[in-house]
């Protein structure tokens, strides 16, 4: 076997792992980005929850007279 018809061989071989790299690469940025917005949305709702609790403790110190 020539080198020549290796090379071609080899050179598919890289651009295939390398695209395959690349598909990885952008799986995993999608993945990183549902969970930044996930997080994002439970760290809002937490801080909601905790404005409203705040709120019911409020009102609920107060004295009616």
């Amino acid at each position: 076997m020539a080198d020549s018809d290796k090379k071609p061989s080899e050179n598919e071989t890289i651009m295939m792992a390398l695209d395959q790299v690349s598909q990885t690469i952008d799986v995993m940025n999608s993945v990183v980005g549902r969970l930044r917005t996930y997080l994002q949305n439970q760290q809002d709702s937490a801080e909601k929850q905790q404005a409203k609790e705040t709120t019911v403790e409020i009102q609920q110190d107060r004295i009616l007279h």
